[in-house]
This record gives structure tokens, C-alpha cells and sequence, in this order.
């Protein structure tokens, strides 16, 4: 009888074979803003139906929304929401089997880094800019 007994190894790559990367940091962040994004859609709803109503539960949710944690809740949101949308777009160049050199996916990892704060920063520069316009 022939002795099976396996070599003692890992099982599957790990933390000893990758180092970590731009490109997986943003895969990782890319999952958690999308799982984000389901929470966040409930702050949609409740807006929608503090509006729907009347003026007493829209106070109520103004009053929550206009807060420094509502404020701060509303702008993570916006930065998972706009974070999540450019990172999409990453993964549809990388769908048409384009830009996978590794150069090209840390810099697309990078700029999806970039332009999601700063699209972010505009959104809410712009919404103060136009809150007495409106």
C-alpha cells in the first residue's frame, strides 16, 4: 500500500504570494461601495416618502439630512455612488479586453481613485453653490 500523504502547503495562494495592489484595493472598494449603494438607496426612499407625506415628515428628514452626521452619511454616499460608477466604467474598458498591462490597469486604478473624490468635491461644492439658486 503506497502512502498518500499530501505535502504540507497552502491550500490556495495567499497573503504570502500577493502583494497588495492599487488594482485589488479597488476591487475590494469597488464590492463594498456596490453593497453600500443597496443601504444607501434607503435614504432615497425615505426621502422620497418624507416628500410623498407632507411638510411635517420632510421636516423630520430635513432635520436628520442637515445634520453633521446626515451630512457626513450624504457625502459618503455620494462619494460610494460616484466611486462606484467610475470604477464600472474601469471594468467596462477592461471588458473590451483593453488597458490589462499592468501599467495601464494602475493607472485606470489610480484615476478611478482621483476622479471619484474629485467628482465628489464638485457635487457637493456645486449643490452649496446652487442651494440659494433653488
Amino acid at each position: 500500500m503506497a502512502n498518500t500523504r499530501q505535502a504540507a502547503r497552502p491550500l490556495s495562494p495567499h497573503l504570502q504570494i500577493y502583494r497588495f495592489t492599487i488594482t485589488m484595493a479597488m476591487s475590494i472598494i469597488h464590492r463594498i461601495t456596490g453593497g453600500a449603494l443597496y443601504f444607501g438607496t434607503l435614504l432615497l426612499a425615505w426621502w422620497l416618502l418624507s416628500v410623498a407625506m407632507g411638510p411635517d415628515a420632510y421636516a423630520l428628514f430635513q432635520t436628520v439630512a442637515g445634520s453633521w452626521f446626515g451630512k457626513l452619511v450624504l457625502f459618503g454616499y455620494t462619494w460610494a455612488l460616484l466611486n462606484h460608477m467610475v470604477s464600472g466604467l474601469r471594468y467596462l474598458v477592461w471588458d473590451n479586453i483593453r488597458a490589462f498591462d499592468l501599467k495601464s490597469a494602475d493607472v485606470m486604478s489610480w484615476g478611478a481613485v482621483i476622479v471619484g473624490v474629485v467628482l465628489t468635491i464638485v457635487t457637493w461644492v456645486l449643490a452649496y453653490e446652487l442651494k440659494g439658486v433653488l
